[in-house]
């Protein structure tokens, strides 16, 4: 029998989560799908630079888990870029510490890393903040997928 799949924390997610080579019809295009643990596994090495060991510590996962997930993110990459086929940013096991919270004395909306803030809204320094996830416009990046 399987494990249970961990789910390892992200700390990024993209603005745009497809990205389509220039000159394909739509109807000739293939896509890759790269899951967001993944693309948080090539962001923490490859541009951040960190050593495999500390970006398994960060995601909250084994060195060898790390290892299979850059190795997959890049290989799914590659085959993209060679292929010319597009890149789909969904999906995967993951949770995050950040999660979108709302001011109720002035609305505002602002995103709160757990770890490391106050739960005090930045723009009217209320207290009276609660978690954005229990609006209807949440994203739900702070729940397990």
């Amino acid at each position: 029998m399987a494990r249970p799949t961990k789910y390892r924390t992200v700390e990024f997610f993209p603005e745009g989560n497809y990205f389509v080579p220039l000159g394909k019809k739509e109807c000739e295009l293939e896509e890759v799908e790269l899951k967001v643990e993944e693309l948080e596994a090539i962001r923490l090495k490859d541009i951040e630079g960190l050593t495999q060991e500390e970006c398994a510590k960060k995601m909250e996962i084994s060195r060898q888990t790390f290892q299979n997930i850059i190795e997959s993110g890049r290989k799914k990459i590659a085959i993209a870029l060679t292929q010319g086929k597009a890149i789909k940013i969904a999906g995967g096991h993951y949770t995050t510490r950040f999660c979108k919270f709302r001011c109720a004395k002035c609305g505002y909306i602002y995103t709160v890393k757990y770890e490391q803030d106050k739960i005090i809204c930045p723009k009217c320094s209320s207290t009276e903040v609660m978690c954005n996830k229990k609006e209807s416009f949440c994203k739900k990046w702070c729940c397990k997928k």
